[in-house]
């Protein structure tokens, strides 16, 4: 889900290239320190920087709390929008578990469930179980690969995978607010970057690319987060939109979420679920 190719240049070639030409435009006579220890080098401290400004983001977001959380449930409503024009909204309620399981329940009845375990897409209904497939219905390959790059996978396993680079690019505006744009590749050479605000240290945009399989052409996906609020020393964006390619295509409101609920496993499993009575 990525751009692959014999003649694609490495974009990990491209990010050394960046720096090295970085260090030969900006580079001015110092003395060498009379210790004799070697200076880092431009690129060694703009990791350093871009590290720094991905742990004060952590810190922002809840630091070991956010790190930690293993399971959520939310509710709230969603829209679905066609040239920036809506074309389905509804109220779920979703159980997310830490890496990879998620079960959203559509409609106020929850008669509706689509389950995304791993990289496979399930939905049930009154009349059963069907298995998604992602080469013949748009949305849920674009689902699968938006779940690929969410923030906490970013956050939680690229972060810690041998190989991941960071680059700081500069400061510049996201959402009318001063940002510091840092990207992040994997050893896969899968990019995110990641637009945070200088003011509150949290995320403002996430930004990802891949390449469409079947028209080749480059599909730029941008997430924005917005009002930010604190639950559970976690803090959660109550507001989230999503643009591909300039155009508004899901919007999406929590009513409230809780985190650390533990549910049993049979949420996970591709059936209905009588809802509690509240």
């Amino acid at each position: 889900m990525h751009p692959t190719g014999t003649k694609q240049i490495s974009m990990r070639f491209l990010l050394l290239v960046c720096l090295l030409l970085t260090a030969s435009t900006g580079q001015q006579t110092s003395p060498t320190p009379a210790t004799g220890a070697a200076a880092p080098s431009n690129q060694q401290s703009n990791q350093q920087k871009a590290r720094a400004v991905v742990d004060q983001m952590i810190a922002a977001l809840g630091g070991q709390n956010y790190l930690n959380v293993q399971d959520s449930y939310s509710e709230g409503r969603y829209g679905r929008f066609h040239n920036d024009v809506m074309v389905g909204q509804a109220k779920y309620f979703r159980y997310w578990k830490w890496p990879d399981s998620d079960r959203w329940e559509i409609t106020d009845q929850r008669d509706i469930v689509q389950l995304f375990i791993g990289d496979k897409a399930t939905e049930v209904t009154w009349q059963g179980a069907r298995l998604m497939n992602p080469d013949k219905e748009e949305n849920v390959r674009q689902w699968l690969i938006r779940r690929h790059y969410t923030l906490e996978i970013v956050l939680r396993s690229w972060l810690n995978e041998p190989g991941t680079l960071l680059l700081d690019e500069g400061q510049s505006l996201a959402e009318n607010r001063m940002a510091e744009k840092i990207t992040i590749i994997n050893s896969r050479n899968e990019a995110v970057s990641l637009l945070v605000s200088v003011d509150t240290h949290l995320p403002v945009q996430k930004i990802f690319t891949v390449r469409d399989p079947q028209t080749h052409d480059r599909d730029e996906e941008i997430e924005i987060f917005d009002s930010w609020r604190m639950v559970q020393g976690v803090n959660t964006p109550f507001n989230d939109l999503i643009k591909r390619n300039g155009q508004l295509v899901r919007q999406q409101f929590v009513f409230n979420v809780t985190y650390n609920n533990h549910p049993p496993d049979s949420i996970f499993e591709p059936k209905l679920i009588r809802s509690p009575k509240k």
